[in-house]
This record gives structure tokens, sequence and C-alpha cells, in this order.
């Protein structure tokens, strides 16, 4: 775990990226965390103004059981389901985070200071349940810097409008695709145009798009080198970076256009994207990459802690590295294409992929605490 001092001592590059534009935030939580006052020390020192979790986050720090021990024995007493023991931990942590970042929210007039929460996985293709999922974990959280995680699967997409017709903040994720990302745009813009409609204040809704980076590069990568080719091995670690860049075009064409203008008038917020999935999984590649590469105004860069620590330390930051790289990037993805790796095909199984894992670690989380609930005399259900 990174600590204060660490942070303050190599805050350069950090300060250089959010001097860009970038807002950091920590792709991590845990109880441990919060109660040792290392959060609040990020935020103090290290640039840090925002926090996601998801399901994996929340397996690995409730597994472990550390910092959870009182809290289980209270639930085991009380004879909870594990259902709602894990949410009763899970928003703790979240509303304990919020309030450490509230400070943060408040001078920036709500745009980070955010703490991220998802619904349940299993709901990824139930919109109903995910709204409903949705509207529980704002009022559970009982927090104005909350932003509930809305996966962009086809069923998300209407949830998506939905809640935030009702005014509370989304992080929408697990984004692979272009196509996709445009359909959870026009659903933000949807639901904004629903909140308008209902009275609601719009500048008090906020919202940002985790487009999700390394997975992509780990699998084309992966293709590209069965394929073996000098072509096509010279295309590896380009396609992640191309597929994000074009994201970016997308949204400032978004954002610049006539439906959103009425919208802007009304004080609306942009929906700023958010690059996940940002720890790079190829050692070949610099530990930075994915963060040196990706430097554009009006960004999110959501990062584990080893990447936190690798730009604190040696973070490359030479401005904005977004902008100027659209041609190139849309030569890159379809020399890919020209190759027989198919992007559809590719994203496809990436979102696939991603809701089934998110799955798995939430069945692992599950499973821990039932048995952590068991251990003290408690038939969890």
């Amino acid at each position: 775990m990174i600590t204060v001092t660490e942070a303050t001592a190599n805050a350069g590059a950090l300060k250089r990226l959010s001097d860009e534009g970038v807002s950091i935030w920590l792709d991590d939580l845990s109880r441990r965390r919060i109660e040792s006052g290392n959060l609040a020390g990020l935020v103090a020192t290290g640039n840090v103004v925002g926090v996601t979790t998801n399901p994996s986050i929340f397996q690995a720090a409730i597994g472990s059981g550390e910092g959870y021990e009182e809290q289980l024995a209270d639930l085991a007493v009380r004879g909870v389901t594990v259902d709602e023991a894990v949410r009763m931990m899970t928003t703790a942590d979240v509303r304990a985070a919020a309030d450490v970042l509230r400070p943060v929210y408040e001078a920036t007039g709500g745009r980070d200071g955010r703490v991220s929460i998802e619904v349940d996985p299993r709901l990824a293709h139930d919109t109903t349940a995910t709204v409903a999922e949705a509207r529980q974990l704002a009022w559970l959280v009982d927090r104005p810097n909350v932003m509930i995680k809305i996966p962009a699967t086809k069923a998300g997409l209407p949830a998506i409008t939905e809640v935030i017709g009702a005014g509370i903040s989304v992080n929408v994720t697990l984004i692979f695709s272009l196509e996709r990302y445009r359909e959870v745009m026009d659903a933000y813009v949807a639901g904004l145009e629903k909140a308008q409609a209902a009275g609601l204040d719009l500048s008090g809704i906020h919202s940002v798009a985790s487009f999700f980076v390394s997975r992509v590069d780990s699998e084309i990568d992966k293709r590209l080198t069965l394929l073996g080719t000098d072509e096509a091995l010279a295309l590896k670690g380009r396609a992640a970076l191309a597929n994000a860049r074009l994201a970016y075009e997308a949204y400032e064409h978004v954002f610049a256009g006539a439906r959103w203008q009425a919208l802007g008038g009304a004080r609306a917020n942009r929906q700023r994207p958010l690059w996940a999935s940002t720890g790079v999984k190829d050692p070949a590649y610099k530990d930075t990459l994915y963060v040196d590469e990706l430097v554009a105004p009006g960004t999110v860069n959501t990062m584990p802690e080893a990447t936190l620590n690798a730009v604190a330390d040696h973070g490359d930051v030479q401005g904005d590295t977004v902008t100027g790289g659209y041609a190139q990037a849309r030569a890159d993805l379809a020399a890919v294409e020209r190759l027989g790796i198919a992007y559809d095909e590719v994203v496809r199984q990436l979102e696939d992929e991603g809701v089934a894992k998110f799955e798995v670690a939430w069945q692992e989380l599950l499973d821990a605490v039932t048995k952590s609930l068991n251990s003290k005399g408690v038939d969890a259900e």
C-alpha cells in the first residue's frame, strides 16, 4: 500500500497529469485503507480525487476478513442473509470513503470527489432489476458523491437512462467497443432529457463512461502473436490505445453536437471518459503505458495501486497524447482487421468475459462471507 510520505515525495508526475486535465482516481478500496488514514493521505497529498470499486476489489478486501471482523460478528448475531451482509459491508466502506472525499466533491462542484459502487453483476442482463438495485444502493450509501456503476450491456443501456433520469449519478462500466460507447453517451443524454422534463437540476447529475483499455491489448496481442508475422508482431500494444483515442474523438463529437447544446445551456455536465483497466498486463510494456499515452483534458484515469505508484515514480507526462492521434488510431485498427482479427468479435468477447469475471468474483465474495457467518454459528442463506 502506497504511503503518504511516498505520495508526497513523488507527486510530480501525478501533479502534471492533474494539470493536464486528467482526474486521478484510485481503483481500489478496503476498510484497512480507510481506517489507517491511507486514503485520506492520498487525497491530501497524492492528487487522488476519486475512488472506483468493483466486485473483484470487494472480493479481495472483504474476502481477507481484515477489518471486517466486528461487523461480521454483528451481522451474524442479527441472522442476516449473506446478500444483505455483503451489501451492508460494501456500502459502509463506500459511505466512509465518500466522507473522506467530500471536501474534494465540494471544491470541484461535484465533478470529482466521487466513489463508485457497482450493482450486483448478476443483474447485468436485467434492466428492471438493475434500476431497482441502483436506487437501493444510492439510498443505502446516502451520500451525494456516490456514483452507481451500471454495466454497458444491452440491458444496461435503458437502465442508465432511467437512473440518470431519476437524478442519480452513474459510472457506466465495462465499455470495450466504440459502437457501445456511442450508445452509452446516447443513453446518458436521454437520461438528462428525462431528468430535465421532470424538473430536476441537471447541474447536480454527473457521469463517467469507463472505457476499458489493457484487456483490449491482451486479447488482440494474443491473436497477433499466434499469427507470428512481422506485420502482426509490429502491431502488438497498439490496438488498446487506438481504441481509446477514437473513443475520445467520439466523445468530442457528441458533446459538441446540437442535441447537447440545449442540455449544456441548462448546466448539464458532460459524461467524461474514464480510462479503466489501466494496469499493464504484459511485462514487455512500460508499466505507465496506459497513463502516459492517454492524457487528454476532461478525462479520468482510475489506477490500481501499482500503476499509481509507477506513475508517481517514473511517469512520463508530456501533455495531450490523444487528440493528435486519430488518423494513426484508425490506421492501427484497420491494420489489425486486415490480418483477419475481427474487432467486433473481440470487443463482444471482452464484454461477455468482463461480466462473467465480475459474477465469479461476486460469488466468491458471497461464499467467503457465508463461511464467516457460519463460523459464528449462523446459517446464512
